[in-house]
């Protein structure tokens, strides 16, 4: 079924039809637009959401930074962040792929339509121009038709009249003959235009309209096509990225999943344990008997527990809550923060003073790392002076080695204090075996010269016998045995890890920073949280 046989008198409804085939499109791709406006400020506001719950911190070593649970909600922000970046890529794909491909469509449609359009209104033209002119042959041949009708009648009234003359009679005569020869001529003009308006009436009916008509039913079949197309295209577009939207949802569910209560409860002991020991029974101070009293009095200048470690007055007591209703007075004032932290409970400045080892450590192996990189950069130099003057690097040779003996003051100054902690002073190891004091390769001197002794320093003495006493530790033998409750990473230098329901030799104890030592029955060593493991000493 086609339009130019069945419709073939509706042009004012195919017309109609067409335009509003047209708008359709128009308000397609409008609602398709005010549907990538939506995508766009919902992940704007979804992006402003994450960056508003995810603030920067000043450092990442902040308490809550090892839970669980904030670690998960981080996740989840970034998770949403990434779901926000799909909504945007929806928006873009919808514009690209439906507004601008479609409204570029639309304007081809529109100027082929107004092509048909005119191609039928010039048949329409034509058709009306020969039907004028037929028109006006009938009339014509219809006005000397008359004239020739009343021509002859006069000529044969002339001729009847006894009173006319035979030359009137001969003109009346000759009037009705040339009369009826104009009206047979008009007969024959008329004849003749009529056959062409229909000829042009029949080519317009059944070739040209059809063929127009036809070509504007394909016309509006490919808009429903394309149109069609858009609206698919307006669900493929969500399709295409629902995996990796499922990917984020997925993501946020494994966030959830990696909560885990235990291990946080276990972070928060490890990092708040103070060390202290609960405060003992306080004395009876029999004040009625003068000796009671003497010793009552002595025993008070040598308190036990941790009333002196606290620094607290003799005469008050440890109270477990702090009391935030009243002002502090002088002697509840806050503790001076010093270098060697002694202002922090003993289990946390172990935990800090560790912490700045191992943060000197780096630095110290950072700048012996670059010596060695000068001293060979000197070598090359006095191998190759056309590379460059060995001289030029003796300022950062200088600054180098001076980094490096400050570094080490360090190093030995905080060890000292976490020996007088109680700590194992377990820091990282750095390469100084290969260099001499002045930050070159010990296979030469500051002044490029051979040197066959080098001077140990006295960090190089203190590992060595941290690695003695390291080794002679290794030798002694389980005193009982561990089973893990909760997983533990063993992820700090020193430490070993741990699965849950392991069971693990046990070869020192617990000193009173929280950590005891195991061995694996491979001969693997470190230190694991106490308060993760079950513990069964041999008897």
């Amino acid at each position: 079924m086609d339009w130019g046989t069945e419709l073939w008198d509706q042009y004012d409804i195919i017309e109609k039809h067409t335009q509003s085939g047209l708008e359709l499109v128009e308000k397609y791709v409008k609602f398709v637009k005010e549907r990538t406006e939506i995508e766009q400020n919902y992940a704007k506001q979804l992006r402003n959401l994450s960056k508003k719950y995810n603030q920067k911190r000043g450092s990442k070593d902040e308490p809550e930074c090892r839970l669980s649970s904030y670690q998960s909600f981080l996740d989840i922000l970034n998770e949403m962040n990434d779901y926000a970046g799909q909504r945007e890529l929806i928006a873009e794909n919808l514009m690209m792929n439906i507004c601008i491909d479609l409204t570029k469509y639309l304007q081809e449609l529109k100027q082929e339509r107004k092509t048909y359009l005119m191609e039928a209104k010039k048949a329409q033209q034509s058709l009306e121009s020969t039907y004028k002119q037929l028109d006006s042959s009938k009339k014509r041949f219809e006005r000397e038709w008359r004239e020739a009708e009343r021509s002859a009648q006069y000529a044969e009234k002339t001729d009847q009249d006894i009173n006319a003359t035979k030359a009137d009679v001969e003109k009346a005569k000759q009037q009705a003959h040339m009369r009826a020869h104009i009206a047979e001529e008009c007969k024959n003009d008329y004849a003749a235009q009529l056959q062409k308006y229909n000829k042009e009436q029949s080519q317009f009916y059944f070739n040209d309209m059809p063929l127009i008509f036809n070509k504007l039913q394909d016309l509006d079949e490919k808009r429903v096509r394309k149109l069609a197309q858009g609206y698919v295209l307006f669900s493929d577009t969500e399709k295409h990225v629902m995996p990796i939207i499922g990917k984020c949802l997925e993501g946020i569910t494994k966030a959830g999943t990696n909560v885990n209560e235990k291990n946080d409860s276990g972070v928060v002991i490890e990092q708040n344990k103070s060390g202290f020991e609960r405060p003992g029974d306080l004395e009876f101070e029999d004040y009625s008997q003068g000796i009671n009293r003497a010793s009552s009095d002595s025993s008070l200048g040598t308190p036990k527990g941790p009333l002196d470690l606290m620094g607290k007055n003799k005469s008050k007591n440890f109270w477990l809550f702090s009391k935030r209703n009243k002002k502090l007075t002088p002697e509840r004032t806050m503790p001076t923060v010093t270098e060697d932290f002694a202002h922090l409970p003993p289990e946390q400045r172990r935990k800090r003073l560790q912490q700045k080892l191992d943060e000197i450590c780096k630095e110290l192996q950072k700048e012996v790392d670059q010596s060695e990189a000068l001293g060979k950069m000197k070598d090359v130099y006095e191998k190759n002076p056309q590379m460059g003057d060995p001289a030029s690097l003796a300022s950062q040779i200088s600054q180098t080695s001076q980094n490096i003996e400050r570094l080490r003051g360090e190093l030995s100054k905080y060890e000292s204090w976490l020996a007088e902690a109680g700590g194992r002073g377990d820091t990282l190891r750095y390469k100084t075996h290969t260099f001499n004091n002045n930050g070159a390769h010990d296979a030469h001197s500051p002044d490029g010269a051979h040197s066959d002794e080098s001077t140990p320093d006295a960090s190089q003495a203190i590992y060595a016998e941290f690695d003695d006493d390291f080794e002679d530790e290794e030798l002694a033998a389980p005193i009982g045995k561990c089973t893990a409750m909760y997983s533990f990473p063993g992820a700090s230098e020193g430490t070993i890890s741990m699965q849950e329901g392991e069971v693990l030799a046990v070869v020192e104890e617990d000193k009173g920073d929280g950590w005891t030592r195991v061995r694996r029955n491979n001969g693997d060593e470190g230190y694991i949280p106490t308060s993760y493991v079950t513990i069964t000493l041999s008897k």
